[in-house]
C-alpha cells in the first residue's frame, strides 16, 4: 500500500521545525478544547502527534485511491446538463474517502466541526493531494473558502456554513468574468438590495470558476451601482440550495480536467452579504487570494515531487545502450536540478505557511482579547513576512513545478509523448499553476516592492547569522557573496530613479532574492538533515550562483536605451 506522507521524510521535517511550538501554543490557545472535545490535544506532543496521525491518512488516501483514480479521471472529467455538474465517477469516489476520514475543513475551529490544524499541517495535506492528482486538489483545497467566512462573516454565518463544510459539502470562489479577470475591478455582476425580501440578489455571468457548481460560493459583485472601480464591490454567500445559479458549460481544459471550471450566470440569485459592503475587492478578495496563492504554492511542490518521482522511476528502468539511463550524466544531471527545485521550492513554501500562521493566529486572538505590545509587534512582523514571501512561494514554485514537468517528459523521450505514462498527464496539469491566483509576473509586481524597501536584502542578512553545520558553512559564504552583489545590483536600478527601468528588471530582481533565500533555507535544512538535504544544497547553490551571475550580468550590460529594442 502507497503512502505519499510517509514515504516523502522531507514533510516531517518541515513539520518538525521549531517555530511549530510557537504556532501550536498559538493555535491551541492553552489547549482549551481538550475540556470540550475528546480529539482535541491535551500538550504539544499530543498537537503534533495528531497532524502526523492525520497526514498518513492523507498520504495512505492518497495513494491507494486518489492516485490510482488519476488517469480515469482525466479521460472521463466532468459532465454537465440541465445547468448541473456531475462529477467524475473517480472523483465522487475521491471526495467520498475524504468526507468519511474528515478531512474537509481540517483548518476551521472544532466548535465549528473542523480539526483546527494550523495552516502548516494543512498546506502539508495539500501537497500531498496535489501529488497525487493536481485537478482533485483545487476541489478538496476549495475547503479554503470557509476561511473567508470566518475571518469575515457574522456568527450567524458561521454556524449557517462552516460545519457544512467541515462535513464535506464544497466551495468555490466566483471572481473572474468574461471582461474581469487578472483586473478584477471590472467585475459588473451586479448586487441588488430588496428592501421588501430583506436580502441581495445577484445577476450576471462568472467565468473560468473552479468547481462552479459547489454547494457553497463566495461571489465578488457590484453593490454599489453607478461605481466602475474596486470601491463599488462587496462580497457576498450564495447557497446552492436558493437556487438561482446555473451552470451554462464546462469548459474544454488542457489539463486538471477532474476539476470542472464552469460559466455561470446568475438570475436573481438570492445572497448574504458577506462582511461590509464596498470591501470585497479591497479587503476580502485579497485576504482570499493571498490563502489561494499559497494554495497553489503547495499544488505546484505537490506536482514537482509527481513529476521527479515519474522522472527518477523511470530513469532507473529504462535501459539503452546496455545500462540504464540514470547512469548517463545528461540524464542524472537533470534529476539531481529537479530535486533541488524540488526541495527549494518546499522550503520556501513551508517557511511561508509558518510565517502565515503566526501572524493569522495573532488576528483570530485580536478578535477575543487585546493583544499584548508584544504579540501587537510580532503580528505585524510576521504578517509583513508572510505578505512578502507569498509570492516568491506561488511564483518561484509554480516555475520550478512547470521546469520539472518538462524535463521529466525529456526523461522520458519520445514515452513521454503518449499517454500511457502519467508524465504526460502532469504536463498538462501544470501548466495553469504559473496562471491562475494571479500569473507569475503578476507575483513579481507583488514582490517588487520588498526588493526596493530592503526587506528581502534584510531577511538574507538575518539568514546569514543562523548557524550552520561545518559542511554548509562554505555553502553558506557564497550566498553571502550572491547577497553582496544582488544588493549592489538593487541600488544600481534604485538610483536611475526610472520606474520603467525598474519593471524592466524586476523579474530579475526577484528571482535574485529568490534564489538567495532558498539557498539559506536549504543550508539550515541540510544542518538539522543532512542526510535527506545535502546534494540538493551542495546542486542548488551552484545553480542560484550561475542564475545570479546570468541575471547581473544582463543588468550591467544594459542600457537605459536598449528598452527599444524589446517594445513592440
Amino acid at each position: 500500500m502507497a503512502n505519499f506522507y510517509t514515504d516523502t521524510p522531507e514533510l516531517k521535517h518541515h513539520l518538525e521545525h521549531p517555530l511549530m511550538k510557537r504556532i501550536v501554543e498559538l493555535k491551541e490557545r492553552n489547549y482549551a478544547d481538550k475540556d470540550k472535545f475528546d480529539y482535541a490535544p491535551v500538550d504539544f506532543e499530543d498537537a503534533m502527534d495528531s497532524y502526523d496521525k492525520v497526514l498518513e491518512i492523507v498520504g495512505e488516501i492518497c495513494g491507494d485511491i486518489i492516485a490510482p483514480n488519476a488517469e480515469g479521471v482525466d479521460h472521463d472529467g466532468p459532465t454537465c446538463a440541465n445547468g448541473r455538474v456531475t462529477y467524475a465517477p473517480g472523483t465522487a469516489a475521491n471526495l467520498e474517502a475524504c468526507r468519511k476520514a474528515g478531512l474537509m475543513g481540517m483548518a476551521m475551529p472544532r466548535r465549528l466541526g473542523g480539526l483546527n490544524f494550523p495552516i502548516t499541517p494543512y498546506i502539508m495535506a495539500a501537497d500531498i493531494v496535489s501529488r497525487s492528482d493536481a485537478g482533485f486538489e483545487n476541489l478538496w483545497g476549495l475547503q479554503d473558502c470557509a476561511e473567508t467566512i470566518y475571518e469575515f462573516g457574522n456568527e450567524e454565518q458561521k454556524q449557517k456554513y462552516i460545519p457544512r463544510v467541515c462535513a464535506g459539502e464544497t466551495m468555490s470562489m466566483d471572481l473572474t468574468e468574461p471582461d474581469a479577470g487578472s483586473d478584477l475591478q471590472a467585475v459588473m455582476l451586479k448586487a441588488t438590495y430588496s428592501e421588501e425580501d430583506g436580502c441581495w440578489y445577484l445577476n450576471g455571468v462568472k467565468r473560468f470558476i473552479t468547481n462552479g457548481d459547489s454547494d457553497i460560493h463566495l461571489v465578488l459583485a457590484r453593490s454599489e451601482e453607478g461605481t466602475k472601480d474596486g470601491r463599488g464591490l462587496s462580497m457576498f454567500i450564495y447557497d446552492k440550495r436558493d437556487g438561482g445559479v446555473n451552470v451554462r458549460r464546462i469548459e474544454n481544459k488542457m489539463g486538471i480536467k477532474g476539476s470542472p471550471t464552469c460559466e455561470l450566470t446568475y438570475k436573481n440569485a438570492k445572497a448574504e452579504l458577506c462582511g461590509d459592503r464596498k470591501l470585497g475587492l479591497i479587503k476580502y478578495v485579497m485576504a482570499l487570494m493571498n490563502g489561494a496563492r499559497l494554495g497553489i504554492a503547495a499544488q505546484s511542490v505537490g506536482i514537482s515531487q509527481a513529476a521527479y518521482e515519474e522522472a527518477l522511476a523511470y530513469a532507473k528502468d529504462r535501459k539503452q545502450f546496455g545500462k540504464a539511463i540514470i547512469e548517463f550524466p545528461a540524464v542524472f544531471e537533470m534529476l539531481s536540478l529537479m530535486k533541488a527545485k524540488l526541495d527549494a521550492s518546499r522550503t520556501l513554501l513551508y517557511e511561508t505557511s509558518r510565517y502565515v500562521d503566526v501572524y493569522k493566529a495573532l488576528d483570530d486572538i485580536a478578535k477575543e482579547r487585546k493583544l499584548t505590545p508584544e504579540e501587537r509587534q510580532e503580528q505585524k512582523r510576521f504578517a509583513k513576512l508572510a505578505d512578502s514571501y507569498t509570492p516568491l512561494a506561488k511564483g518561484m514554485g509554480s516555475e520550478y513545478a512547470n521546469q520539472n514537468a518538462y524535463d521529466c517528459i525529456q526523461i522520458h523521450g519520445g514515452s513521454g509523448f503518449m499517454k500511457d505514462y502519467a508524465c504526460e498527464r502532469i504536463y498538462r496539469d501544470v501548466r495553469i499553476t504559473s496562471i491562475y491566483e494571479g500569473t507569475t509576473q503578476l507575483q513579481v509586481v507583488a514582490a517588487i516592492r520588498y526588493v526596493t524597501t530592503g526587506a528581502y536584502l534584510n531577511a538574507i542578512k538575518d539568514y546569514e547569522t543562523a548557524e550552520v553545520s561545518p559542511e554548509m558553512e562554505v555553502l553558506q559564504d557564497r550566498l553571502k557573496t550572491m547577497a553582496t552583489k544582488y544588493a549592489a545590483c538593487v541600488n544600481q536600478i534604485v538610483e536611475e530613479k526610472d520606474q520603467e527601468l525598474l519593471d524592466f528588471f524586476a523579474r530579475r530582481l526577484v528571482e535574485m532574492a529568490s534564489f538567495i533565500i532558498m539557498g539559506h533555507l536549504l543550508t539550515q535544512d541540510a544542518t538539522k538533515s543532512p542526510e535527506l538535504y545535502n546534494d540538493s544544497a551542495q546542486v542548488y547553490i551552484r545553480y542560484a550562483e550561475s542564475e545570479v551571475e546570468k541575471h547581473i550580468n544582463f543588468i550591467r550590460k544594459f542600457g537605459k536605451d536598449d528598452i527599444a529594442y524589446y517594445r513592440k
